[in-house]
């Protein structure tokens, strides 16, 4: 994963922390859960800009 990633709180984020962050890269969406310690090696959720449009689509 790479460092250079900007990473954005969802805006749904709740006030316990169950929340997720994102990282957009230009061909990938980057997923993680923040509870999770953000290091180099935290584990990440990848799909594509497609895939990311097409779910966000489905909570409207």
């Amino acid at each position: 994963m790479s460092t250079d990633l900007v990473w954005f709180k969802s805006s749904y984020s709740g006030s316990e922390g169950e929340c997720l962050e994102i990282a957009v890269a230009p061909t990938t969406i980057h997923i993680r859960d923040s509870k999770t310690p953000a290091t180099p090696t935290t584990p990440t959720l990848q799909v594509t800009p497609a895939t990311w449009k097409a779910f966000l689509n489905t909570l409207l």
